[in-house]
């Protein structure tokens, strides 16, 4: 029988060449429980291979506008298999996410209306 390996840990500097994210995400991550980390002896932080995937998922979770606590309420399917699909549980989540990204756009077309408005006319228009 062939002895399987031991799952090899990176340490926080060879996640974040990985992933390419920052040493401070990666840290944020781990505090708010979305990455599972051990300490080496030197107290460093040490994560299993599976954080590389993980951290991409949570990448692009928040490009796509969701935030920490969002993700900490996701399946961890979610964050265990790279490009994984929604799941039915969130997309109530996403569909909330959508209305205040919605709301977001509307307020910023509107600010931007009275810009151009100002920089035509020269003075500031009063607020409707």
């Amino acid at each position: 029988m062939k002895d399987t390996p031991s799952q090899e840990l990176l340490t926080i500097g060879q996640l974040s060449q990985l992933t390419g994210a920052s040493l401070r995400s990666i840290r944020h991550y781990d505090e708010h429980g979305l990455l599972a980390s051990v300490r080496a002896s030197n107290g460093y932080r040490m994560f299993p291979e599976k954080a590389v995937t993980q951290v991409k998922q949570i990448q692009r979770m928040i490009a796509t506008g969701f935030t920490i606590d969002d993700i900490r309420g996701f399946p961890d399917c979610m964050l265990l298999i790279e490009g994984a699909r929604s799941c039915d549980q969130i997309t109530d989540v996403q569909r909330v996410r959508l209305e205040a990204i919605d709301r977001q756009i509307a307020d910023l077309e509107k600010r931007r209306a009275r810009l151009i408005k100002t920089l035509l006319e020269g003075a500031v228009p009063p607020v409707e």
